[in-house]
């Protein structure tokens, strides 16, 4: 499913496989595997391809045309999860609007990226359950669950669970981004 949506959108933007790898700094082989099914992309390989196509992570998936009223049910939602890190996001929002909203969960010890990333939005996030270290431009700013912290996205950031417990939070992301 992602692979043919990655392939639609490549394919749209006149781009040939070999320069959406170069834009995405992967190879062109897993680009080929990966719009095959032959290959199940990482959260970042996924990140550096939407970034490529200029488009927001969850788009890479197909999403239904816009609704004036949109339920999402538990059972439906989309979910990205890396294999690394320990970072699982579900989308809570139907992804076809300028507001985005996701569900995280991180296991204790791990990070929603290996070094911080930026990308053009703005975030608030919400601990529901654990502790979380929010990371913005190299500061460190430490989250108990009912606490929350807004930031501009484009500022290098990332999520980390210093704790033994696992970490449930809420981000809201305007406009949806890499």
């Amino acid at each position: 499913m992602i692979g043919a949506r990655i392939r639609e959108l490549r394919t749209e933007r006149g781009l040939t496989l070999a320069r959406l790898a170069a834009a995405a700094g992967v190879s062109s082989g897993l680009i080929s595997q990966v719009e095959r099914d032959l290959a199940d992309p990482s959260l970042e390989t996924l990140r550096k391809i939407a970034k490529a196509l200029d488009l927001p992570l969850f788009s890479l998936f197909r999403e239904p045309d816009a609704a004036a009223v949109a339920v999402v049910r538990r059972e439906a939602r989309m979910q990205v999860k890396s294999p690394v890190g320990g970072v699982v996001y579900t989308r809570v929002s139907p992804g076809n609007g300028r507001l985005e909203m996701l569900q995280g969960h991180l296991v204790p010890g791990g990070w929603s990226a290996a070094e911080p990333w930026s990308h053009p939005s703005e975030e608030c996030v919400l601990v529901l359950r654990g502790r979380l270290v929010v990371e913005v431009s190299g500061v460190e700013h430490t989250l108990e669950a009912g606490d929350s912290c807004y930031f501009d996205s484009s500022l290098p950031h990332r999520y980390l669970n210093p704790g033994t417990e696992p970490a449930d939070f809420l981000i809201a992301a305007t406009p949806p981004s890499y």
